[in-house]
């Protein structure tokens, strides 16, 4: 088993943690997590890839072992989120990369794209949205109506997603066998949020969403003139971002490699081999250099 080493870092005065394996003259690949958790997600696909990648997972600031200033301390947008990310690959040095995103991940993932285009070398998403086809709208009503009109009214509902009950629904919902996803996962991740402030960073994420959704023209512009090589790995259950998220792709990027799984949202907990072997065999035919 490849070593996993866990490591902090400072940029522009935030203390930002990530897990780091493999060769650091092989190709990197960044994984970037989604709501509600952390690197963590990635703690077994990490040394499955290791052996033949370096491969760096940032916890996102507020999130897993990062710092949580407050929001009276640091602005909480995907904005800002993205350029710490930009910034910690270049502290560490890492100039081209592949991505993997996942929820959050993707749009903190989309800046890095369209911001230095050249330095992307592949993307991997694994419900990492770029159309509205994938918003399955029972989950995102509330949260749309808060991002909308942020009051008392439309909070409660927002609130609802950051209860244990609903981040143990995100790991089970879709699971063909819901035996095989660990309670650690929700218990790990209700812990984190429940930390105080956390909340107010949700909400404050939850109202820039939108900024997202305004981007998806030129993001799907990028993909467009780029074709940058992408893999989806996405599961066909899952009721956050459904499937035709995964099959709009190819609207753009005709040669996109998608791939439904039965699975949920957290796919890798139930789908760890097939996921690294499709990473394994897609990164694998790419000139990708470090």
């Amino acid at each position: 088993m490849v070593p996993v080493r866990h490591l902090t870092a400072t940029v522009d005065g935030q203390q930002l943690f990530y897990r780091e394996a493999g060769p650091a003259d092989a190709p990197t690949l960044v994984l970037l997590h989604g709501f509600p958790t952390s690197s963590h997600m990635f703690r077994k696909l990490i040394p499955a890839l290791a052996d033949r990648y370096h491969v760096i997972a940032p916890d996102h600031l507020g999130y897993g072992q990062s710092a949580q200033p407050s929001v009276t301390e640091f602005d909480y947008t995907f904005d800002a989120l993205g350029n710490l990310t930009a910034g910690l690959l270049d502290h560490i040095g890492v100039d081209r990369f592949a991505i993997y995103v996942h929820d959050y991940g993707a749009p903190i993932g989309w800046r890095l794209a369209m911001r230095t285009p050249d330095r992307v070398t592949a993307i991997i998403t694994q419900s990492g949205n770029a159309y509205m086809e994938g918003f399955v709208e029972p989950f995102w009503k509330d949260l749309f109506a808060y991002a909308t009109n942020p009051s008392a009214e439309t909070e409660p509902g927002a609130r609802k997603v950051l209860t244990l009950d609903a981040t143990r629904w995100q790991y089970l919902n879709g699971a063909p066998d819901p035996s095989l996803v660990s309670p650690d996962n929700w218990l790990h991740d209700q812990t984190l949020l429940d930390r105080p402030g956390n909340d107010l960073i949700q909400l404050k994420l939850f109202h820039d969403y939108p900024t997202n959704i305004d981007g998806y023209p030129q993001l799907q512009e990028y993909f467009r003139t780029s074709q940058v090589p992408l893999l989806a790995v996405w599961g066909a259950n899952d009721e956050i971002f459904g499937p035709d998220g995964a099959r709009a792709f190819q609207r753009d990027l005709p040669h996109a490699d998608i791939h439904l799984l039965d699975a949920g949202h957290f796919a890798l907990e139930t789908h760890l081999d097939a996921i690294t072997g499709y990473i394994r065999g897609f990164l694998g035919t790419l000139p990708v250099k470090g």
